[in-house]
């Protein structure tokens, strides 16, 4: 697997022929069932876009959001920020040009044919091809080069830093295409976080090829997309700051205002962009506020696995406190959980930022506070859905070539973790299907990267002379590189058991719930777990600014 990377990495063309796969992957998850086919009276995700497109193709702009009888909001109401509604209208134009029954108005509900079925799914295939996929392969060039920037060293040996990083860099770019549970969830259902996901990367790109108010005009496209982005924000809002106070462009105090200022400017004027039809009214922007922060739902609505949910099988959270409780609850506890990934990066840790010299944020800090973020919301914060697991997933994905063992496993967790929803809608098929394949890709080669990586860096000097707690995490990571068979023969064991417990054994029957349990607490064990990790390697980040050996050929370049 190892020769395989190599050559990948050295093959411009390999990258068409890893994106021409992950197209393929994605066309043949599509063939799939989903959830709530023919099952009147509300349907399911299919319903649920194919509504918003008709709404939106059909009603004034200023009406997307505006309870009426042709907008009822018990079914299926437009909760999604304006740019989702944007992009429902395109897609919904597309339906209309080749089927227009598919988006009557109120006449097209529950409508449901295969033609307009693959339309829709080559609307979110489409959506990759134009949004997450380019956004994928920029992050994965501004992170790890490209293998024309390596040429010069392609002649090292194959444990050189060179060799490293070419391996680093496609193992990155899979990961990041590969990723099941996303996959599973935009295209086993149809839905468009791929959109979302893929302009937040792009901000990443953009940020780490230092044109940071580009990023936070990205970063603003996201937020407008999906509400969820949210959970990257504090990473952003960290980061950025401690970019204008420490960079050294920005000295003296009137500089660092007048960065400050740029970067709040472009996030209004994004916001503005994006909400104009709304801004006219304070009812109007407030009525959209109401749809897309339904706070009325509770605490959570179904089986995810966070500390909420799982804690609850001891601790009756919604029946102990009233709903006003648990959402101050839940927000200082997120506040709490993200805290110190944010101060990393607004004290300006560590020494050197993006473009060399001064003090600074790096771009590797900025991927570790996003994970760091997204999963304190993940595990802290009011009404979870199952799919935000997809927001720390994409920056440890990104991270593959700097943290090989942690992308191969945690992806195939998330995806676990979403078993129940995902067999309910009927996709267990592309789930296995997508798991076993991620597994296979990965593993090997994650796990001859994860060797290298920890060699290079017990070997270092600078690694010898550092504290006792990057000591620990080195020697720990250094065990479980040693006992990995006994360690993935476990975890395969104790996933197999479960799943064959579940299509076996059924559950008491005063304990219907037993086996979605049992899937979110072990999952909620591996987060928590991840989440510590995470926190520890974020404020471990050395004074090179966080390159391992992956990235060393990439030095001159930074």
């Amino acid at each position: 697997m190892s020769d395989l990377l190599d050559y990948m990495g050295d093959d411009r063309s390999s990258t068409a022929i890893i994106v021409l796969l992950a197209v393929l992957v994605r066309v043949l998850t599509g063939l799939s069932l989903y959830s709530g086919a023919g099952d009147a009276p509300k349907y399911g995700d299919y319903e649920a876009q194919r509504h918003w497109m008709e709404l939106t193709i059909n009603l004034p702009v200023r009406e997307w959001y505006t309870d009426s009888p042709v907008n009822n909001s018990s079914y299926w109401p437009l909760d999604y920020p304006p740019l989702s509604g944007y992009q429902s209208w395109l897609c919904g134009q597309a339906m209309r040009a080749v089927e227009p029954a598919s988006v009557e108005l109120v006449k097209s509900h529950g409508y449901e044919t295969p033609t307009s079925k693959i339309v829709m799914r080559w609307t979110v295939i489409t959506a990759d091809l134009l949004v997450y996929i380019p956004a994928c392969l920029a992050a994965v060039y501004v992170f790890y080069g490209t293998s024309s920037s390596l040429s010069s060293s392609s002649s090292s040996p194959s444990g050189s830093a060179a060799a490293i990083s070419r391996r680093a860099r496609v193992l990155a770019l899979i990961a990041l295409l590969f990723n099941p549970a996303a996959i599973v969830i935009d295209h086993g259902h149809f839905q468009y976080n791929s959109i979302s996901l893929g302009l937040t990367l792009a901000a990443v790109a953009a940020i780490g090829a230092g044109r940071q108010l580009l990023g936070a005009a990205l970063f603003s496209l996201a937020l407008n997309h999906k509400q969820m982005a949210l959970f990257f924000a504090p990473a952003f809002f960290a980061h950025l700051l401690g970019w204008a106070l420490h960079s050294q462009r920005h000295r003296g105090l009137g500089p660092k205002i007048l960065a400050v200022g740029k970067l709040g400017l472009t996030v209004i004027a994004t916001f503005a962009v994006c909400w104009a039809p709304y801004l006219s009214s304070k009812e109007a922007v407030l009525q959209v506020f109401t749809r897309i922060f339904p706070v009325r739902r509770g605490l959570y609505e179904d089986y995810v696995a966070n500390w909420w949910c799982t804690s609850s099988l001891l601790i009756k959270w919604k029946a102990k406190f009233p709903a006003h409780i648990l959402l101050r609850a839940a927000a200082a506890t997120t506040l709490a959980a993200g805290a110190p990934a944010m101060a990393h990066q607004i004290m300006g840790r560590p020494a050197r930022p993006i473009g060399g010299g001064g003090r600074g944020p790096t771009r590797w800090g900025l991927l570790r506070c996003l994970a760091n973020s997204a999963f304190a919301f993940y595990m802290f914060s009011y009404q979870v859905h199952e799919k935000s697991i997809l927001l720390p997933l994409l920056p440890v994905t990104l991270l593959a070539g700097e943290e090989p063992t942690l992308a191969a496993w945690l992806p195939i967790l998330a995806a676990f973790s979403m078993f129940p929803l995902l067999e309910r809608d009927g996709v267990a098929l592309p789930y296995i299907s997508l798991c076993a394949l991620y597994g296979a890709v990965m593993a090997g080669p994650a796990l001859s990267l994860a060797r290298q990586l920890h060699q290079a860096q017990a070997s270092s000097k600078a690694r010898r002379r550092s504290g006792w707690l990057k000591l620990a995490v080195t020697g720990l990571s250094g065990w479980a590189l040693r006992h990995w068979a006994v360690l993935a023969s476990l975890a395969v064991a104790g996933n197999l058991a479960l799943h064959a417990a579940r299509l076996i054994l059924p559950p008491p029957e005063r304990l219907p719930w037993l086996h979605d349990r049992a899937f979110i607490t072990a999952a909620f064990g591996g987060f928590a777990l991840t989440f510590i990790y995470l926190q520890i390697s974020q404020w471990l980040e050395g004074d090179d600014g966080g390159r391992g050996p992956a990235v060393t050929a990439q030095r001159k370049r930074d």
